[in-house]
């Protein structure tokens, strides 16, 4: 094989370029940081691998492109990209890069809910001191409770993995239930690749049979045709009047408006919602005045070791590339994840 030509248009630290480029010794690693479709159109003509956020090149300006590795879990901004479109290049997206951080936010969430934090914030504002404790502030046990994780990816796998610690039963919704397990890039220790968390798996069309069974339920599933507004405000009707709905997938899985009505009418008894279908979040948006959301700036994405996963998950890819395996992560084109 010819030596590999790979550009990484991200500005890693030094470190983290030493470790990718000791996986090619025989081959060029070579950083630029890319703030436009002009800066990446002269850096592209003579590589083989593109590792990127949001720039892709013109297929024509990259006639050795093979493969694109993403920095990203979603890849909705580039699927009308002519290079994805039109050619048959690799895309591989950064899915599991984040599930640790993200799975600990959505447990943080359902805590904040079980245990009051919300009145705890409210009392405190208002330097009150409830005379009725018990009936403010008695809890719910996670123990013994059922969590429902929609879409059961790297972030689902990884969440059913710690709610299981709290004792919680956990079900999922899985598009194809023909394999539980997953090749999706993990921490090793961490998440559920064998498939066996879960009491139970759902396929997409029991969803409202799913809602109706979970305590808390967690939307971890990609945004699709398929899934867009797949909470709706029939679906919602489905949910327990006491369960609490957690999304930090794609704001437009859930139809914004159903939940806010829903809330507001006590269908369901909050929600934790980081992520909107626009964004920032519209001042206009009932959600705001709702004392039983919580609202985060789709922010439970951060993670301090972000980078140095994600070049872990390159290195590996490029191990792969080089050896002529399988490559993790690869984007399946038609489902765009």
């Amino acid at each position: 094989m010819e030596p590999v030509n790979v550009l990484v248009t991200l500005p890693f630290e030094d470190v983290l370029m030493e470790k990718l480029r000791a996986v090619v010794p025989g081959g060029s690693i070579r950083q630029k940081v890319i703030r436009s479709v002009e800066d990446l159109r002269d850096a592209v003509r003579d590589i083989d691998v593109l590792y990127t956020v949001d720039y892709l090149p013109e297929p024509e300006a990259a006639p050795r492109l093979k493969w694109v590795q993403v920095h990203t879990a979603g890849v909705g901004r580039l699927v009308e990209h002519p290079l994805y479109t039109t050619t048959e290049i690799t895309f591989t997206n950064a899915s599991g890069v984040h599930a640790i951080n993200i799975a600990e936010y959505v447990m943080s969430q359902i805590l904040a809910f079980a245990h009051r934090l919300p009145r705890m914030l409210e009392d405190q504002a208002a330097v009150n001191w409830p005379e009725h404790r018990w009936n403010r502030y008695v809890c719910d046990e996670l123990y013994g409770a059922t969590l429902g994780i929609l879409g059961y990816g790297a972030i689902g796998r990884q969440l059913a993995r710690v709610a299981s610690g709290f004792g919680m039963t956990v079900l999922a919704v899985k598009r194809d239930l023909r394999t539980l397990e997953d090749d999706t890039f993990c921490v090793p220790g961490t998440g559920d690749p064998e498939g066996v968390i879960p009491m139970r798996f759902y396929p997409p069309e029991a969803l409202h049979s799913f809602l109706s069974e979970c305590d808390y339920v967690a939307s971890c599933a990609p945004l699709t045709t398929q899934t867009h507004h797949v909470i709706d405000a029939k679906a919602l009707s489905r949910m327990r009047s006491n369960s609490v709905l957690i999304n930090i997938s794609r704001g437009a899985v859930i139809d914004e408006a159903a939940l806010a009505d829903a809330l507001a009418r006590g269908v369901i008894a909050g929600a934790a919602l980081d992520v909107f279908e626009e964004e920032p979040l519209p001042s206009s948006s009932p959600l705001w005045k709702l004392n039983n959301v919580i609202i985060s700036p789709h922010v439970a994405g951060f993670s301090p070791r972000y980078e140095e996963r994600a070049t872990d998950l390159f290195a590996e890819n490029l191990r792969r590339f080089v050896s002529g395996e399988p490559l993790r992560n690869m984007v399946i084109r038609g489902l765009d994840y």
